[in-house]
């Protein structure tokens, strides 16, 4: 009857211990582990994010290696700066573009480094709708907008209106 009940997906370990499934490996001692399905109290190892490994080889120097982020970052920083410096409309453009970057690097390199912060495709939605979100508002922002889309006109005029 017990042999019934091992399953196709028991294996034999080498001290004679049926091994069902990774919860149930023995520990150290050789003690059968406690089977739960709760999750740990404390975590002890993450997954990489896909992507997340190196831009560059080990030896290169740190920049080297993170440079997908550190272009998107700086971008994101002289935009910034253009902003401070009341070239608005320039500024607002050059950091939704540097996202819009960031979703393209994102999308064609296999290794991003730092770049690569959840799955692929979230990042590349992430970066891409909020850089195409910035780029239409710097393109909408007054005075003499340079795109006008008239639902969004009617909408900020039904919500902040002088009455």
């Amino acid at each position: 009857m017990e042999e019934g009940r091992k399953g196709a997906g028991t294996e034999p370990d080498l001290d004679g211990i049926t091994v069902t499934d990774p919860v149930s490996a023995p520990d150290a001692h050789g003690r059968p582990r406690r089977v739960t399905r709760r999750f740990p109290l404390f975590t002890r190892d993450t997954a990489p994010p896909e992507g997340g490994g190196r831009a560059a080889p080990r030896d290169a120097p740190a920049p080297a290696r993170q440079w997908p982020v550190l272009a998107v970052a700086g971008l994101v920083g002289l935009g910034l700066l253009l902003t401070a410096l009341d070239v608005f409309r320039y500024g607002m453009l050059l950091i939704g573009l540097a996202l819009l970057g960031g979703a393209a690097l994102r999308w064609l390199l296999p290794d991003v480094g730092m770049l690569a912060v959840r799955s692929r495709f979230t990042d590349i939605a992430t970066y891409g709708v909020l850089g195409l979100a910035i780029v239409l508002l710097a393109m909408m922002a007054q005075p003499d907008p340079w795109l006008q889309i008239p639902f969004l006109k009617d909408a900020l005029h039904f919500t902040v209106s002088n009455e």
